[in-house]
């Protein structure tokens, strides 16, 4: 039994703010890019193309929503393996505090 509690801490600690900040200098410079596009969108919506029409690799995709940065948003009936995603709060948290220091 105490082995699960230690688990369940451990994953509050994961998706805690604190958590998904430390984690900001582990993103890869396509992966920021990425995720700074959903800023400028409604609700956080993270485009499926980049800036010269190429498809975002899967591979960027995956790594953010492991990271707690994007989360699924929806499945696209038309084409199933493409990922419709949406950036976290903590991303918004994070990606917003980043923008802000940068700016000081």
């Amino acid at each position: 039994m105490p082995e699960t509690k230690h688990f369940e801490t451990n994953e509050t600690a994961k998706n805690s703010p604190t958590a998904a900040a430390l984690k900001a200098g582990s993103l890869s410079a396509p992966q920021k890019r990425w995720l700074r596009k959903g800023l400028k969108q409604p609700g956080g919506k993270l485009p499926l193309f980049d800036d010269n029409g190429r498809e975002i690799p899967a591979r960027t995709i995956r790594a953010c929503i492991d990271a707690g940065w994007a989360e699924p948003w929806f499945s696209n009936p038309i084409k199933p393996d493409w990922l419709v995603c949406k950036l976290t709060p903590a991303a918004f948290e994070a990606l917003s505090a980043r923008a802000k220091g940068k700016k000081s």
